[in-house]
């Protein structure tokens, strides 16, 4: 009965969909809902469970698939019919955003993003073993979004643009000192070493991405250029001349983002530049999906939270003495980026298994990889490169992702 219920609603949810199609297959039966055209997927129905599981949002969607619950031949096609599709949910989120808010808050009140519970929040995603990141990424070991000039370019082609662009962006010199917040693999902090000649402290707070990082670094010839670091962000000490944070704001947590810029900017000399990539979601969400306990949140990075273009330029203007010189999106990068990513852990399934990531995360995994490409091709979230300078710095952002990309098409 309850699963009967489910999919009577849910078949009258898809029912009103506006644009797209999605194909339902379940015991042989085959239903269409949607007027038709781009994009379209099919969704194969194994078991009535799905249905209950599916009324739970988004932590259902990957529960029920991981448990094989439901499949599909193209995941990113499923997620982006949904993502076409929830205008009307959004309008209705925003507006009882106000009237959820203040429960909401209460909810979380007692809930800090500590230095000690941002490292097990950090263990859960990244110590996960340094053998599946090393078969998902391309050589350099560079867990964010490429920048693909073009679409014949290779996955570690783009990504060692992207190091080149970030480094040209900081205009980094010999005798710059370098301070990094979240080492990854040692990719950022190796390339700009070997590049620019100049010193680099990179800090983690995760022990597999260290010890590889160190090793790495050694295997470069780059351990006298380069120091690495266990410390939360707030308790880096010093003055540097440059600061670089790729794609680990996300960790930091909504209501930390402040203290997170403020930390940045006591690091940086008068004359300092800082350079940013984050994954950003729309100014009008924002305000929802802090509080939201997706799938993301809860089963990739726990507790993690996308900031928007607005709150990162009110806590430069509220809690520096930085001001933004130069921002760039590369949102469609991260579109080819993330399908290379899931090409290389399907290719690698049976391996994978024999290392012992069972069916179970492997098919959590891929829906993770297809979720993301999804919200990137429909642009629920972007990717942006910014630079903010200290009072003094008086120079200008000659390089921009623009000057060396060539338009890229995101299949409809």
């Amino acid at each position: 009965m309850k699963e009967r219920l489910a999919r009577n609603a849910l078949h009258a949810l898809l029912s009103r969909l506006r644009t797209g199609r999605l194909t339902i297959v379940e015991d042989g039966r085959r239903t269409d809902f949607g007027p038709g055209g781009e994009p379209s997927a099919t969704v194969e129905v194994r078991s009535p469970q799905a249905w209950t599981a599916l009324l739970r949002g988004s932590r259902g969607l990957a529960e029920s698939y991981a448990a094989g619950l439901w499949d599909s031949p193209d995941l990113a096609a499923v997620i982006r019919v949904a993502a076409r599709n929830v205008t009307a949910a959004d309008a209705v989120r925003r507006r009882l955003a106000p009237i959820r808010e203040p429960a909401l808050r209460a909810r979380d009140a007692f809930v800090r993003n500590t230095p000690a519970r941002s490292r097990e929040d950090i263990a859960a995603h990244y110590d996960l073993g340094n053998d599946l990141f090393e078969l998902m990424l391309d050589p350099t070991m560079t867990y964010s979004s490429a920048l693909f000039a073009d679409e014949d370019m290779t996955l570690a082609e783009a990504q060692q643009a992207k190091l080149d662009l970030i480094c040209a962006k900081l205009d980094l010199h010999p005798d710059d000192h370098l301070v990094e917040i979240g080492t990854g693999w040692g990719g950022l902090a190796i390339h700009a070493a070997r590049t620019s000649g100049c010193r680099v402290t990179t800090t983690t707070l995760s022990r597999e991405q260290r010890d590889l990082a160190v090793q790495r670094i050694a295997d470069a010839g780059l351990s006298d250029r380069i120091t690495v670091v266990m410390e939360d962000y707030r308790h880096l000490t010093g003055r540097y001349d440059k600061l670089v944070s790729i794609e680990m704001i996300e960790a930091v947590g909504w209501k930390d983002f402040d203290t997170f810029f403020a930390a940045c900017s006591n690091l940086l000399k008068p004359d300092g530049l800082m350079l940013l990539q984050a994954i950003v979601i729309d100014d009008r969400a924002y305000s929802v999906e802090r509080f939201t306990r997706s799938f993301i949140r809860t089963h990739i990075f726990p507790n993690g939270c996308l900031p928007s273009n607005e709150v990162i330029a009110r806590c430069i203007a509220s809690d520096t003495d930085m001001r933004t010189v130069h921002l760039d999106d590369l949102t469609s990068s991260y579109v080819h980026t993330l399908r290379a990513w899931r090409a290389n852990v399907e290719a690698h399934e049976q391996l994978l298994e024999e290392l012992g990531y069972d069916e179970r995360f492997r098919r959590l995994w891929r829906l993770y990889l297809a979720y993301c490409e999804a919200g990137f091709a429909e642009r629920r979230i972007g990717v942006v490169q910014t630079v903010h300078a200290k009072p003094l710095w008086r120079g200008e952002v000659r390089a921009s992702a623009a000057a060396v990309r060539q338009p890229l098409a995101v299949a409809s």
